[in-house]
């Protein structure tokens, strides 16, 4: 295994323990808005560290960068958002699944755009994830699912969003590095969350006992991790990296089952795995361009 495999295994793996951290910090009462601000102001920080270390800072002078850039930011901001609130609403296992259905957004928009041929394949897997996502919402039994719309609505929305972020880093790439697509990325993203949280909000966060879980957050779900996933990706194989991904949604599952005592009923477990399966399968069979090609 090469180190570029492991900078991606190490992300994965990080993304999936975000998502725990978020849950611990929602069930002590934070905001789940002001929990994703603060993910990634902490992630503008590091990236833009990373900026001003490799003197790509000449770049920012591009308007195109910037367009593309921010297109990216308002994907990140909805992905993180909507993620914290569908954790927030339902179960950590769940939210990170329906994210992880994002690929599929890509496809259907990709479709939309003519940048994807259409075949009967992709659409075949299409409907298992269709189907998976209703194994694993149990939207068909009321009584028993406690699983709210809002929690279902809101894991497909940070899906899409993070489609809107996979498409505005594609498009940004030709004009700067990853450094400076990331760090403008970050900078739309604080300046699209800022708004709803209050300045005593900030300073609870700071004076709190939760300060370090705060900052874990922000380091291996907004800065490091991406740093690590971009700088993996040069040396990875695409169908590496797409099975790789997998470790995200299985990470956040595990999380939420041992420190949280999240259940999920045989057939939510039937769902997930006709998710996961069927995005890496699709994603190694037709690999998109506009998908995850972050470190070209």
């Amino acid at each position: 295994m090469n180190i570029s495999t492991i900078y991606v295994i190490l992300a994965a793996f990080f993304w999936g323990l975000t998502g725990g951290i978020a849950g611990m910090l929602m069930a002590n009462g934070w905001d789940a808005l002001l929990v994703s601000f603060c993910r990634g102001a902490i992630g503008l920080l590091i990236v833009l560290f990373w900026l001003v270390v490799s003197q790509r800072t000449t770049e920012l002078a591009n308007p195109r960068l910037w367009f593309w850039s921010i297109i990216a930011g308002l994907g990140v901001a909805g992905n993180f958002s909507f993620y914290f609130i569908s954790i927030n609403e339902g179960s950590i296992a769940v939210a990170a699944t329906l994210m992880y259905c994002a690929p599929i957004f890509v496809f259907l928009l990709s479709f939309a755009l003519k940048l994807e041929k259409s075949t009967r394949m992709k659409w075949a897997a299409i409907v298992v994830v269709m189907l998976g996502i209703v194994l694993l919402t149990q939207v068909f039994d009321s009584q028993t699912s406690n699983i709210t719309p809002l929690a279902i609505g809101a894991g497909l929305l940070a899906g899409l969003s993070y489609a809107i972020f996979i498409f505005g880093f594609k498009f940004a790439a030709p004009h700067g590095s990853p450094q400076a697509i990331l760090s403008i990325t970050f900078l739309t993203f604080v300046l699209a969350l800022v708004a709803p949280v209050q300045p005593d909000q900030l300073s609870a966060v700071i004076s709190s006992a939760d300060l370090l879980l705060f900052v874990m957050l922000g380091v291996l779900g907004a800065g490091l991790s991406f740093v690590l996933y971009i700088k993996g990706l040069r040396h990875t194989a695409p169908a590496v990296a797409s099975i790789i991904a997998m470790i995200e949604p299985v990470t956040a599952a595990l999380f939420g089952i041992m420190v949280f005592n999240e259940a999920l009923a045989p057939s939510q477990i039937v769902g997930m795995g006709l998710i996961l399966l069927t995005v890496t399968a699709l994603s190694i069979y037709s690999r998109p361009k506009p998908a995850r090609d972050f470190g070209k």
